[in-house]
């Protein structure tokens, strides 16, 4: 699917579109039998990005790629090109399990521990019901195993499938079986989404989403495994923002 809204960045392709365009845009082509894969980029992924060609290819070649952080939205900007808002996958997700109950859809949820997304599956099926429930599977699992999963999932009848699964094993899986998949109309990576719905991990208040500081609730929480990936991962970014905004200030 061509964009004419989308920018590139920092070798990212990214979709300006607001969450309300985004959510349209998937039930436009649900209803006309098309499938979209969609995926979310974030400081710490555009980072890895720049030296694993493989994530690169699979995140660039999506359907639907949103900006989830805060800083890309910004960077976006002081790139001179201003994407209109952050599309947070958690709240995407939040919008899209409600419009498949509404229009009789089903999901597929794949990732997490299995009491994680079994508590995920409880807890859509009781703010909805069951039936919105097509099949569910944890995210532990050998290569030898990734086709037989594709096709269970293929074959669940489902029209959306959320991976919560680490980056980026999640954006391959999705990239490599998309072909078996070819039939699911919405294949979407949602990270630790199954953690926060299932209340093992808390939601930032929406101020710090707001400020930014989304990143800096969660290492605050598990600072020990987060660490790396938040003050690491932030701190090349904005070194990678800076060169690049020196780059288009030399060449101009």
């Amino acid at each position: 699917m061509s964009n004419p809204q989308r920018i590139k960045i920092l070798n990212t392709t990214i979709d300006n579109l607001s969450m309300k365009e985004t959510l349209a845009l998937v039930q436009e082509k649900i209803q006309t039998g098309e499938q979209l894969h969609h995926v979310v980029v974030n400081a710490g992924k555009v980072v890895s990005m720049q030296k694993d060609l493989e994530l690169r290819n699979s995140v660039n070649q999506c359907s639907i790629i949103n900006a989830d952080g805060q800083a890309v939205v910004w960077a976006s900007k002081f790139l001179g090109k201003p994407l209109k808002e952050r599309v947070a996958g958690i709240d995407l997700m939040a919008g899209l399990v409600e419009m498949a109950y509404k229009n009789n859809n089903k999901i597929f949820l794949f990732g997490a521990k299995e009491e994680v997304v079994k508590a995920v599956v409880g807890k859509y099926s009781e703010i909805y019901n069951p039936e919105i429930i097509a099949g569910y599977r944890n995210g532990y699992f050998s290569p030898s195993e990734e086709e037989e999963i594709a096709q269970q999932i293929a074959n669940s009848g489902t029209q959306m499938l959320f991976v919560a699964i680490t980056s980026p094993i999640k954006e391959n899986f999705l990239y490599k079986y998309r072909d078996i998949l070819k039939n699911v109309n919405l294949i979407m990576g949602v990270g630790g989404s199954f953690d926060v719905v299932a209340g093992k991990t808390k939601r930032a208040p929406t101020w710090m989403q707001n400020a930014g500081l989304e990143w800096f609730y969660r290492f605050a929480q598990e600072p020990r495994r987060m660490w790396k990936r938040y003050l690491v991962g932030n701190s090349k970014f904005i070194f990678l923002v800076l060169k690049e905004r020196f780059k288009i200030e030399v060449k101009a």
